[in-house]
């Protein structure tokens, strides 16, 4: 792991390497299990400031559609209007507002989240896993982080009562962020 000295040598704006990246969810199904899911398609960048990280931003926009949950009917469930309206609604974005450095390799990435055309704050912590010069000669670093969001926020009601008690669907859904960024030249 590349220590919290070296961070001024990551200056440089970086292009998130979704080949290598997972941006995913969890949500509690029938109250009593967890499902995963991923969206396949993403882009993003982010600018590094390695001598004043809270100068430092990232900007994500994710394709609705490529949500994945390896099962087919769920999946169009998820894009309907129930859910995401990914018709009407084609990307998830995100585009940070604050970034703050909470100890040796961690950070805060406060910014505004866009769902169905509803934009709340949202802060994911962030833990700086490293950096490394790849096979082909890119300048990579790692960042995973993870956060809790209600679903409810962004107008993502839909849900079905359960005999025994409980909701089909929960509103809490965690983000998961596992991500390979590449300097640009």
């Amino acid at each position: 792991m590349t220590s919290a000295t070296t961070y001024p040598q990551l200056t440089g704006e970086y292009t998130l390497d979704a080949a290598h990246s997972r941006i995913g969810f969890v949500a509690r199904h029938a109250m009593v299990t967890k499902v995963r899911g991923s969206f396949n398609e993403f882009t993003g960048t982010a600018t590094i400031d390695g001598d004043a990280p809270e100068k430092s931003s990232v900007q994500v926009t994710i394709q609705a559609h490529s949500i994945d949950t390896r099962n087919a009917d769920r999946d169009g469930h998820l894009k309907s209007n129930d859910f995401l309206s990914m018709d009407e609604y084609p990307q998830i974005t995100f585009v940070s507002t604050e970034v703050k450095q909470t100890g040796d390799t961690s950070f805060d990435v406060t910014g505004d989240l866009t769902i169905k055309d509803v934009t709340r704050s949202v802060t994911v912590p962030f833990e700086f896993e490293g950096s490394a010069k790849d096979p082909f000669g890119n300048d990579r670093i790692g960042f995973e982080g993870s956060t809790t969001i209600s679903r409810k926020d962004y107008g993502i009601t839909w849900n079905a009562a359960l005999e025994t008690g409980g909701v089909l669907v929960s509103d809490k859904v965690t983000l998961e962020f596992e991500i390979s960024a590449i300097k640009s030249a």
